[in-house]
């Protein structure tokens, strides 16, 4: 019998170290990595297996989970992204969460919020936003489809040592995860799982491609 294989991943923590790692190769200061989202979770499957020697495995989808904006044109694009394009990939489930309002900084003396930029000439809002609920997510949905026998073997692609208690309990429970990363980061998360890869080394392959024009 095949081996199943699910895989999941953290939108923003891939893209955005995948972003960081491919600027300071370039040694530019920006740089934006296109990634083949729709292919990325066969991929990350077959190299997931390749690293742990086996053949016989049937690829049971991807699971990804990303944030937006609501309150910005961007944000509302992007989710647009997310749940007309990006969720009708096969094998591709999307959780796509609102961004909260991020507490205003404070003053360390008098502890009032500061609400406008300081600077001289400025004065703009200080309005920023964070993602909170991810990584809870993704520890629910690996383990609950592990409750359910979805899968005998899972990938998992992020840097966020908040998933290692999911990954400890999961081995206790005779899951394997293989750690989809980019060394050296994510090293203790890395270390948890049963094993891992570096996604960075072959990313040539996960490069979206341009289409040809006519």
């Amino acid at each position: 019998m095949a081996h199943r294989i699910r895989v999941f991943v953290d939108y923003w923590n891939f893209q955005l170290t995948i972003n960081k790692r491919e600027a300071s190769e370039r040694r530019i200061a920006d740089y934006r990595f296109e990634v083949d989202w729709l292919g990325l979770g066969h991929w990350l499957a077959r190299k997931a297996c390749e690293r742990i020697q086996i053949t016989d495995y049937s690829f049971d989808g991807i699971n990804i989970y990303t944030s937006y904006n609501p309150n910005t044109p961007e944000g509302k694009r992007f989710n647009q992204w997310a749940k007309n394009i990006l969720s009708k990939g096969t094998g591709v489930s999307v959780e796509c969460i609102e961004r909260k309002p991020k507490n205003f900084p404070q003053c360390p003396i008098c502890h009032l919020e500061i609400k406008p930029c300081p600077h001289n000439g400025c004065g703009a809002k200080l309005i920023s936003t964070v993602e909170k609920g991810v990584d809870t997510l993704i520890a629910t949905d690996m383990i609950r489809l592990a409750w359910e026998d979805a899968y005998d073997f899972a990938v998992l692609s992020t840097m966020d040592r908040d998933l290692i208690p999911a990954v400890k309990f999961l081995k206790q429970k005779g899951r394997k995860i293989i750690h989809a990363g980019f060394p050296p980061l994510g090293t203790e998360l890395a270390s948890a799982c049963w094993a891992s890869f570096d996604v960075y080394r072959s990313r040539s392959e996960i490069k979206r491609p341009h289409k040809k024009k006519i």
